[in-house]
């Protein structure tokens, strides 16, 4: 199909766990961003400010972020509008959501789009911090990831992506222990062995 992805470059949409080199704060009041940046600095390598849709966009295309804190209302429209653009950054970003005056039918758009968290305003940068590291700990939103997918991938390919996702994650949380991580997918050893057999 045309403009069609393949598994593996599906499989390169899910987010790093726990790994943020590049944050991009998406929030129009500057000392609001500041404040952000500063209560997260020990957590990213780098970070992006940007205060409008439109700059959000061009920061999505040009130099793609691996989190977002977005801020759901913005001088040039609704965050919701980003969803599409987000969802086409590879690796997907860990996205938290910010407003003091979304409605429900925003937070709910935002959460099927994606957004892992979601915070009210006026901000508190001690809970921005924990579910910061919640949200970057959690395995990737396989749903979401399927979703972005649909109409991307051929639908027989996605029993082979979402087998792949799940042991991928089993090997990370055993540690790279086959035995381990057959026994929290509930399969045999040898099973998971002939799986990763197949991929080579």
């Amino acid at each position: 199909m045309a403009g069609s992805r393949g598994l593996s470059d599906i499989r390169g949409t899910l987010p790093r766990v726990g790994s943020v080199r590049h944050l991009l704060v998406v929030e129009d009041a500057v000392s609001l961003a500041r404040a952000i940046e500063d209560a997260l600095r020990a957590r990213f390598e780098r970070c992006t400010h940007v205060a409008s849709l439109a700059a959000a966009r061009h920061a999505l295309r040009s130099d793609p972020p691996d989190a977002v804190i977005l801020d759901v209302c913005l001088p040039d429209g609704a965050s919701v509008e980003l969803l599409d653009a987000l969802c086409d950054v590879e690796p997907l970003p860990h996205v938290i959501a910010i407003s003091g005056t979304a409605t429900a039918e925003q937070a709910f758009q935002l959460a099927q789009g994606g957004v892992r968290a979601f915070l009210p305003k006026p901000l508190d940068l001690a809970r921005l911090e924990a579910v910061w590291l919640e949200t970057l700990s959690r395995p990737p939103d396989l749903a979401s990831a399927l979703r972005a997918s649909a109409g991307r991938v051929p639908l027989h390919d996605f029993e082979s992506f979402v087998r792949d996702t799940l042991v991928d994650e089993a090997l990370a949380k055993s540690e790279g222990s086959i035995r381990g991580a057959a026994k929290l997918l509930h399969i045999s050893r040898q099973l998971l062995q002939h799986i990763l057999s197949g991929r080579k």
